[in-house]
């Protein structure tokens, strides 16, 4: 085994393949690419994970080889993706459903916002929770309906649904 660096995940961005693990020695900030995270079954990190990751130091700076630990930010939880082993970590919510309209979503970006009806405050969307629940994307000023949870930068959605799910339930 090479050398094994500990920090916290500052941010991963599943559409560009790579983000970077804040080291907990401080210096440079190690870049974790998507093929690592893939190989150790997962397919996307939330910001704040506690990582341990074995590292190669080159002229362009630190890079993760392959994970030996992971562990979730308190309040998160893995959840399966379509059914499959990897797992995007999500906080977890025992929030109803509830009414929001599409501020805005960019598919390549991967991420979007929505409104809570009645609630200005924007409402963080990531695609992946969006394939959990079987939707592809999200359109401008569509009506949805989201549990949603307080993350580690503000409220995020945790489920979305189409609006007629709602009538449904």
């Amino acid at each position: 085994m090479g050398v094994v660096k500990s920090g916290r995940v500052k941010w991963f961005d599943t559409t560009k393949g790579f983000g970077f693990i804040a080291a907990d020695e401080g210096g440079r900030d190690i870049l974790l690419h998507a093929n690592v995270l893939r190989n150790f079954g997962h397919s996307s990190v939330v910001e704040g994970t506690l990582m341990e990751v074995e590292v190669t130091e080159s002229a362009r700076g630190v890079q993760a080889t392959g994970i030996t630990r992971m562990e979730p930010p308190a309040g998160a939880t893995a959840e399966p993706i379509n059914g499959q082993d990897s797992a995007i970590l999500l906080p977890t919510s025992d929030e109803p459903l509830t009414p929001a309209r599409v501020k805005w979503f960019d598919k390549i970006k991967g991420f979007g916002f929505v409104n809570l009806f009645g609630n200005p405050e924007d409402v963080f969307v990531h695609m992946e929770v969006l394939r959990a629940h079987g939707m592809a994307e999200l359109v401008q000023g569509e009506a949805v309906c989201v549990r949603t949870a307080e993350g580690p930068r503000g409220r995020m959605a945790v489920e979305v649904r189409a609006w007629d799910h709602a009538q449904r339930d």
